[in-house]
């Protein structure tokens, strides 16, 4: 049922919710709060403040509103019509229990959980992008018609806000942390959208809670649009130490493409890039047919502007230029610009993990690993499985040279060997159910679900892989203490059990995150419990951003959602949260039974909404 609280379906356009919110400053709460944070201040100029109410989606889960099959199919640049035709309405549903998944470990019996172990957050692909920049694709996907491609990465209006979502994020882990504490936060790649030094400051400076100016150039409309104002964000809880991941789109432009000094130039060139709009980027950017354009900071929608055929310009459209857009990657290291920036910081560790990066392995080696608390056996190694060098035939796809895949034998050995439980957090998933599977009964229907790979060796030309998606199992399945893999990349909460066929305790979880950019926006928290019987259970619940009635973020969510259908990645009648919460039991070793059996901490630390 639709209610009748406009921000709740969120059916307003944006100009018409202008007008609702001059018309009056109450603020129409869900239910009753479960961690109230502070009083909600419209508009406020110190910041963007979340919802008095936090939830999780065990209690509340944000849903789409269908949209009716005789309503018009719309285009990525109807912005006008995405409410109109509840494109990007949104209500808030029940929510979504904990299923227990004992697929690996079938004697768990429902074990009472007997002892805390260790419990943190995940936040993938958030993408913060400059909107403004002109070194990006966005008429690609602008000039689309409705379900013509599914690359809403070219552009799609989520782009407005990419700081605000953070914010809004950051803010609703405080508030889990204040009433059930995280040990650490680990966000696993694509921090920026396109390997620019001012997208990843923003990123990491929102973290930080410093004032941010989410605009570049001439930063038009920094005084009249709310997307465009600068503000104070909140800062992740200086208690909460968080680490990083390396993602493709911190290295490569938009992802896809090995930084040229061509596409480092036209990052702080005051011209708009040229393109031939085709699906192959790299090569397209060599084109000189369309303009690709930049987002109108001073329109309320963010339409996109200079942009369209090249023969219906008189003269190249321009923009302000700005050395800050400047490429964090070099011809000599896509990676190192970027690393450097993480020492660069406020809030702790220093360095977020490349601290312990071994430099002496080479100027893209960002693999590391560390324990989290230094009397439970839990390790985690940090992957970078991206793809290094020039010629790659994807750069989007999973990739470890001989280097990396030696390096993460060797630690996993070594947890092995000092009897550590470990954690394996990488960018690129592996052997992954291609679609969402939410009932662990699918596990064994008929059909299977199918698995997509994701990492592309030699022979193909260029490729610097070692290993594929068999060959990688077959490798991390020589070590019975890896519990868990934990990714972000393809924008899915997708949970798929890498099983053994002869031992269960050499099977493990692979449980990928949702991305903070892409609907459903998103994050995760993993609470890890020892069972009475010595099994352990892994607790996954998806988070929505509590995000506020006027806020840049609650538009965003709408935008997520339109971009969504109209890219044809969820169908119109979708109203599912695409969010999975479940309890993944794992089967240990006897010796790792004895050893987990000395630790952690007496009672539960889970909190009953999470149940």
């Amino acid at each position: 049922m639709i209610s009748d609280d406009p921000y709740k379906n969120n059916n307003l356009t944006r100009r018409e919710f202008v007008k609702y919110l001059a018309g009056t400053a109450t603020y129409m709460s869900f239910a009753s709060p479960l961690w109230p944070e502070h009083h909600f201040h419209p508009l406020s100029t110190q910041g963007w403040p979340i919802s008095t109410n936090v939830y999780t989606t065990e209690l509340h889960q944000i849903l789409p509103v269908p949209v009716s099959a005789t309503d018009p199919q719309i285009n990525p640049k109807d912005l006008e019509l995405y409410t109109q035709y509840n494109y990007s309405s949104w209500t808030v549903g029940e929510g979504l229990p904990c299923t227990v998944w004992d697929t690996i470990a079938p004697d768990y019996n429902n074990s009472p959980k007997d002892k805390h172990l260790l419990s943190f957050f995940t936040i993938t692909d958030v993408h913060i992008a400059d909107k403004e920049s002109p070194a990006q694709p966005l008429y690609y996907e602008w000039s689309k018609p409705y379900g013509d491609t599914c690359n809403s990465s070219a552009y799609s209006p989520v782009v407005l806000a990419t700081t605000h979502v953070l914010d809004a994020a950051v803010q609703t882990i405080n508030a889990i942390h204040k009433r059930s504490p995280l040990d650490f936060g680990i966000a696993l790649g694509d921090a920026c959208n396109n390997t620019q030094h001012n997208e990843l400051r923003w990123y990491i400076d929102v973290l930080d809670g410093k004032v941010i100016t989410p605009s570049s150039g001439d930063n038009i409309g920094a005084d009249t649009i709310d997307y465009q104002k600068e503000y104070k964000a909140a800062g992740l809880d200086k208690s909460i130490p968080w680490y990083q991941v390396l993602g493709n789109h911190d290295q490569f432009w938009m992802g896809s493409c090995y930084e040229t000094d061509e596409i480092q130039a036209a990052h702080i060139s005051d011209v708009v890039q040229t393109t031939d709009n085709t699906e192959s980027p790299c090569e397209s950017l060599k084109g000189t047919l369309y303009y690709s354009g930049v987002v109108d900071g001073a329109d309320p929608l963010g339409a996109v502007i200079n942009s369209g055929l090249t023969s219906e310009y008189d003269e190249r459209p321009t923009v302000v230029a700005d050395s800050n857009r400047r490429s964090l990657s070099t011809t000599a290291s896509t990676s190192q610009g970027w690393i450097n920036e993480f020492f660069n910081t406020a809030s702790k560790p220093r360095g977020h993990g490349f601290n312990l990066v071994d430099r002496t392995m080479g100027e893209d080696f960002a693999c590391y690993s560390f324990v989290p608390k230094a009397n439970i056996p839990i390790k985690i190694i940090v992957l970078d499985d991206t793809c290094k060098g020039q010629g790659q035939p994807d750069y989007a796809a999973g990739c470890l040279d001989q280097i990396r895949l030696e390096w993460l034998k060797k630690e996993l050995q070594h947890g092995q060997d000092h009897d550590q439980l470990m954690i394996i957090a990488a960018h690129i998933p592996f052997n992954v159910y291609e679609n969402l599977v939410t009932d662990p009964t699918q596990v064994y229907s008929t059909p299977a679900p199918s698995f997509m790979p994701l990492f592309i060796p030699g022979p193909y030309e260029g490729a610097t892989s070692v290993v594929d998606d068999e060959s990688l199992l077959r490798v991390l399945q020589e070590y019975p203490n890896l519990i868990m893999w934990i990714s972000g990349h393809r924008h899915m909460n997708t949970v798929t059990p890498q099983i053994h066929p002869h031992d269960q305790t050499l099977s493990f979880w692979e449980v990928e995150t949702s991305s903070l950019r892409d609907f459903p926006q998103q994050f995760r928290t993993f609470r890890i419990y020892r069972n009475s019987n010595n099994t352990i259970s892994i607790v996954i619940t998806n988070v929505d951003p509590a995000v506020s009635a006027n806020s840049p973020a609650a538009t965003s969510r709408g935008n997520a959602i339109a971009t969504a259908r109209i890219t044809a990645a969820v169908t119109i009648d979708d109203s599912t949260s695409h969010a999975i919460n479940a309890e993944l039991v794992v089967q240990l070793t006897p010796k790792m039974q004895r050893v987990i059996a000395r630790v952690g901490k007496p009672g539960s630390r889970r909190f009953q909404n999470f149940e």
